[in-house]
């Protein structure tokens, strides 16, 4: 009894101060975040993988019918299935080179620091969308697609760089937050541009049109170059956005692997003599932002001992050691959370192909339809997409803003992933039934609307509380480049699988009359499963 009474006593002090830091999450604030000049250099360079890996995504369908000859003899339907698959495959080639590196940026950022691996992606990245920019051929566009994502396979780093900036668990729910607030309106832009951009003779013809102002040969047909590469503006002003961060990094992104805060190389030197000489311009200036800078060091070892006492009781003893042998990295609350982790991009990434597909499939007549048997999309041009899709993102960031904090405050992080993962199912099964909605009604917008918000809605809750899961499953901080490399690349898997094998059922779908096939048999599927094992995850007891 004695026993059962002092492991009772024992369980009680280790959960206490869990319980201490999860009431903690809704007394802090924006402003009391620690470092937030770094955590907002390290959200900019977050932005290479989004927009490198989105920035096609309105233009997709018409950039592969571009570079494809039309089959013979082919209907509609046919082309579009062909289309659905390359591009599948165009797009599966960022996450699947992503996937092959993943693991071992952890490992190389666990050993060798976070910041040269930040800043050495952002260059490749950069490269990867001027060669894209500049292809007109399927392998050409693969080659240059999954060198994007060799240079974008370090995300999980970038993950472990915020957890270490912040150092306490009551500051993750809003520090990973400020990446996401940061790139999606980047995203957003880059949406709506990337759809205005590609074909600019077409979309925008009062600059490159045959009348253009650019148009200085006076070509009959616009702007030479621009019919040449019609879908290289996108990638170019991809290669520019990115151009920003890579410069803030060189400059200003200091190492945060442990033991190697101290760090310096000649970027950091020279931007430290352009700050000092921007604060000899603006004295006024003195006592706000430069001041955080001055006490960072302290304010990194405080929160380093406060994440010791109050939440992980073993790690006093894990900084005696080197670090952990790599089998017991992958504990079982790390594996479930791993796999979770994993199914939630299989059917996101998948909806983020095969979506703007749809929208720019021809539409089909469709009155001899079934409940099951009808197909085509919805006809919209590359601008029409890109503006719906800037929307959607639109609507992502007010939900990240002001609903995911409270929701997380109150329900906690599992809890407000599972309820993501029941709108998943639902809205995979009405999309498809937009086709059966007669062309220009105002009733096929809001379906549109709605359905299209729900999953914007389910993703915006459900990637933070994932990266909040997995990160709380690390056995030890010494770690976290690991697990989040782990995660990254059974994540970059999942983006692989998930368009190609979606685009494969999207176009047997529709050869076959049935576009919603790859929504039922595959979306939906997959969403279920997410939501059956969010039931089997343990993020409560650490082994």
């Amino acid at each position: 009894m004695r026993r059962i009474q002092a492991s009772r006593e024992s369980d009680t002090r280790i959960d206490q101060p869990k319980q201490e830091a999860l009431r903690s999450d809704e007394q802090v604030r924006w402003r009391d975040l620690p470092n937030k000049d770094q955590l907002f250099i390290i959200a900019l360079c977050r932005l290479s993988a989004p927009l490198s890996n989105v920035c096609l995504l309105p233009y997709v369908f018409y950039l592969v019918r571009s570079v494809l000859s039309p089959s013979e003899d082919g209907t509609p339907d046919d082309d579009a299935g062909r289309i659905a698959q390359y591009s599948g495959l165009l797009v599966a080639a960022f996450p699947l080179a992503q996937f092959t590196l993943s693991l071992s940026w952890g490992r190389l950022s666990d050993r060798y620091g976070r910041r040269l691996s930040i800043i050495g992606g952002l260059c490749v990245s950069i490269l990867a969308n001027i060669g894209f920019g500049l292809s007109r051929s399927i392998g050409a566009l693969l080659f240059w697609r999954a060198l994007a994502g060799f240079g974008n396979a370090n995300v999980g780093l970038m993950r472990t760089a915020t957890a270490e900036t912040v150092k306490e668990r009551k500051y993750y729910t809003k520090a990973f937050l400020i990446t996401p607030l940061v790139f999606k309106p980047g995203m957003v832009v880059t949406l709506a541009l990337s759809g205005y951009l590609a074909e600019p003779v077409k979309n925008l013809p009062w600059l490159f049109g045959p009348h253009g102002i650019w148009n200085t040969t006076e070509n009959s047909k616009g702007v030479e170059w621009a019919l040449q590469y019609p879908y290289a503006l996108p990638p170019f002003m991809t290669a520019v956005i990115l151009g920003i961060p890579w410069i803030l990094a060189v400059l200003g992104l200091k190492e945060t692997l442990p033991g190697r805060e101290s760090y310096s190389d000649i970027g950091l030197r020279v931007g430290a003599a352009i700050f000092r000489f921007i604060k000899h311009l603006s004295p006024s200036d003195k006592k706000h932002g430069y001041t955080v800078v001055g006490t960072e060091e302290e304010t990194s070892s405080e929160g380093a001992e406060s994440y010791d006492e109050k939440l992980e009781p073993v790690a006093v003893i894990e900084e005696k050691q080197d670090s952990l042998a790599f089998r017991k990295v992958w504990t079982r609350k790390a594996v479930c959370s791993l796999v979770s982790f994993g199914l939630l991009p299989l059917h996101n990434s998948a909806f983020m192909h095969i979506f703007p597909v749809y929208l720019s499939s021809p539409e089909a007549d469709n009155n001899d339809s079934t409940l099951f048997a009808f197909t085509g999309g919805l006809g919209l041009g590359s601008a029409s997409v890109g503006l719906w899709l800037s929307v959607f993102g639109v609507c992502g960031i007010l939900l990240q803003l002001f609903i995911y904090p409270r929701l997380q405050a109150r329900l906690g992080a599992r809890g407000v992933f599972r309820i993501a993962l029941f709108v998943f199912p639902i809205t995979y099964a009405a999309v498809p039934y937009l086709s059966l909605i007669t062309d220009g009604s105002s009733l096929r917008w809001f379906i549109l609307g709605l359905v299209a918000c729900s999953q914007i809605m389910a993703r915006t809750i459900a990637i933070p509380s994932t990266v909040i899961l997995l990160t709380q499953a690390a056995p030890s901080k010494k770690v976290l480049g690991t697990i989040h490399g782990g995660g990254h690349m059974l994540a970059s898997l999942a983006r692989a699988v998930g368009p190609a094998l979606g685009g494969y059922v999207f176009a047997v779908g529709v050869q076959h009359g049935v576009v919603g096939l790859v929504w039922w048999f595959y979306l939906f599927t997959i969403a279920v499963c997410a939501l059956a094992w969010s039931y089997f995850m343990d993020t409560d007891n650490v082994q």
